[in-house]
């Protein structure tokens, strides 16, 4: 440890600098070293086998019901808290099931990566139900129900490149859980 003389002479531990604080704009998720944006990305399919997609207020882009977790949070809680907090869901843990760590351009981040662990839960039969009567709360401003299968068919502004190169891709070739 440095140390510094007081007034006194007398010799003194200099105590550690503080951890520097992230700004206000600055999430801990985010990696603004590496450009790499760390969310957690969850895909509901209805019965029909439609994904539904959100945009947030202030984005043209459709994501994935998700973000960024909170400090000492798991993936897994981290999917289930933003899934409850952005369309009022309440998701069952144990009916998560992981799809793995996937890859692409930011949507909302320009010249990031998102780096999503990426979920797809499996709605119970009462959750069906209520799937068509959603609605967006918190950040969220609009939902979309997509086919994942029709991909190649989505405008590139409409959809977020994690949806468009990963996800649809992945969900199109998955049967529903």
């Amino acid at each position: 440890m440095p140390t510094q003389k007081n007034p006194q002479n007398r010799v003194e531990a200099t105590p550690p600098a503080p951890p520097a604080e992230l700004s206000a704009t600055e999430h801990s998720a985010i990696d603004s070293t590496h450009r790499v944006v760390n969310v957690c990305a969850v895909a509901i399919r209805n019965r029909d086998g439609l994904v539904l997609t959100v945009r947030k207020q202030g984005s043209d882009g459709f994501m994935m019901p998700g973000g960024k977790p909170e400090p000492g949070e798991t993936p897994l809680q981290t999917a289930c808290r933003e899934v409850n907090e952005e369309i009022g869901l309440t998701p069952d843990p144990a009916r998560m099931h992981h799809r793995g760590l996937l890859e692409a351009a930011a949507l909302n981040e320009a010249g990031f990566t998102v780096r999503a662990e990426t979920y797809e839960y499996a709605p119970t039969d009462e959750q069906h139900e209520l799937l068509a009567s959603l609605v967006p709360q918190a950040e969220i401003a609009e939902l979309r129900w997509v086919n994942p299968a029709m991909s190649s068919s989505f405008d590139s502004a409409s959809q977020a490149p994690l949806n468009t190169e990963q996800i649809f891709p992945l969900l199109a070739r998955t049967p529903l859980p």
